[in-house]
């Protein structure tokens, strides 16, 4: 048992029968009063924030949270098909888990199945990956305004904003959390 007082950023706990993540916490410790604990919670099923305050003395069960390497291997309509690495078991998934997640993924790349109690609930990309730039304008001349970016699409279909200087067939590193482009490799 996790007790309210023992709080740090990350922790998963279990609470009415969700799973949260601590975004922020705040021991708060009033002129009069008891002191109590303001904290920032994700649903990490359902992406939603909340924020509660709770008696340093609360006590939570915390929440297994399993990652799995698995490999995408295809899609198939609405399905999205994943081998894991080391037992060769595949799974399909719906859009509805699958979401953004693999914008940045090309088939037979690695990702990470976060789950709880056995329930899949979402894919995590790589932190960066290199993409082929497949479709993008060139670059106007005299165009040199500080910072200038012009949309580009990479192999996977998504689209990057990246500087002027990119063309098309150039590799690229890109962040997969914030889409952005990082540089040519």
């Amino acid at each position: 048992m996790i007790s309210a007082g023992d709080f740090k950023n990350g922790l998963t706990i279990e609470m009415e029968g969700n799973v949260y993540q601590v975004i922020e916490f705040q021991h708060v410790k009033p002129g009069k009063g008891a002191a109590f604990v303001r904290t920032k919670l994700k649903n990490i099923k359902n992406g939603g924030a909340i924020e509660r305050s709770f008696r340093p003395t609360e006590k939570f069960n915390p929440a297994r949270i399993e990652r799995t390497d698995m490999q995408y291997l295809y899609n198939d309509g609405d399905l999205y098909y994943f081998m894991n690495t080391e037992t060769y078991d595949q799974i399909g998934l719906g859009r509805d888990i699958i979401g953004d997640s693999l914008k940045f993924v090309r088939e037979n790349d690695e990702v990470k199945m976060v789950s709880h109690n056995g329930d899949i609930f979402a894919i995590e990309p790589p932190m960066f990956v290199e993409l082929e730039v497949t479709e993008c304008e060139p670059g106007e001349k005299g165009n040199t305004a500080t910072g200038a970016t012009k949309p580009c699409t990479v192999e996977t279909g998504a689209v990057v904003y990246v500087p002027l200087f990119v063309n098309l067939g150039d590799r690229l590193k890109i962040d997969t959390r914030t889409g952005e482009y990082l540089s040519r490799v």
